[in-house]
């Protein structure tokens, strides 16, 4: 029987935009520390050549260190364990004591205990999570494992690589990924962690963007992962409550409020019962909105 890692309720800090810089990119990494997005998935991999990893390396520390990122959640994304600069990624990263690090193309829970047993032999590394990228066929089949592992806080679409790898058409509608999404959907939400929609490539398409971003909102992602800046309006907006969501909440707290006074156990709002579930919901959408719009002040 597989071990089920006991976690407290997720965050309801947002994480509607996810927004990818390269660690080589001084400019872009300072540009950064003004940008209205949730949070920033600093990469030392697929967006660095291979000849500019170990400058890369050090650019990045050298910024994470004068800081200036405000409450933006950052996330450091190393290369892949199987590769040369995977050690030396984590030895240089422990200096900024991240608050997660991404391990690229996860297959299964033994490659997060790898990094987990790596990481604890620095310092620097105490309180940092485990983000998983979601973009192999073995590791979508072992969504679940991979969520329950220790120190697990998040996943991330590889929407490109695992087109890739099952060799599947175009679709704008994405149909030939629903069944990776949705299960990766499932297994992010019964570990109680983060999951964020992989990329949408045309990043001067907005209306691209708007459905795309939509249906990720509707599949049960807790926002985008972006690849240029352009893109964070869009995603910050559909991943946000609406204002009708959050007139409905008001509206379903004090009704259900006003019927538990009278003894029951149920309310009427706009024609439709709503009960203690629908209660949860509402308060978790105007704590959202809440934390958005403290956020949004301080940026």
């Amino acid at each position: 029987m597989r071990n089920i890692v006991a976690r407290p309720k997720m965050t309801l800090r947002p994480y509607r935009s996810v927004l990818y810089i390269p660690g080589s990119r001084a400019r872009a990494l300072d540009k950064a520390r003004t940008m209205p997005v949730d949070s920033i998935i600093f990469d030392l991999e697929d967006a660095v050549a291979l000849e500019e990893k170990a400058s890369a390396r050090a650019v990045l520390v050298a910024h994470l260190l004068d800081g200036g990122y405000g409450s933006r959640s950052q996330i450091i994304r190393i290369n892949g364990l199987d590769t040369p600069w995977a050690a030396e990624d984590i030895a240089a990263i422990g200096e900024v004591r991240p608050e997660a690090v991404l391990l690229p193309k996860v297959d299964n829970a033994l490659m997060i205990a790898e990094l987990g047993a790596v990481m604890d032999r620095h310092e620097g590394f105490e309180n940092t999570q485990i983000w998983a990228m979601m973009e192999t066929p073995r590791g979508i089949l072992n969504a679940a494992e991979i969520a329950d592992a220790p120190r697990m806080g998040g996943m991330v679409m590889g929407t490109n690589d695992l087109a890739k790898d099952l060799n599947t058409r175009f679709d704008p509608a994405r149909a030939p990924l629903f069944a990776a999404l949705g299960h990766c959907v499932l297994a992010a939400k019964a570990a109680g962690i983060v999951i964020v929609d992989g990329v949408y490539n045309a990043f001067k398409d907005e209306a691209g963007l708007q459905v795309e971003a939509s249906q990720g909102r509707n599949m049960g992602f807790d926002g985008k992962t972006l690849i240029h800046p352009a893109q964070v309006a869009i995603s910050n907006r559909v991943f946000a409550p609406t204002d009708e969501e959050i007139d409905l909440s008001e509206r379903q707290i004090a009704a259900f409020e006003a019927a538990t006074a009278e003894g029951l156990g149920v309310a009427v709002v706009d024609g439709k019962i709503v009960e203690n579930l629908h209660i949860e919901t509402a308060r978790a959408t105007l704590a959202k909105a809440a934390m958005i719009a403290t956020l949004e002040g301080q940026a």
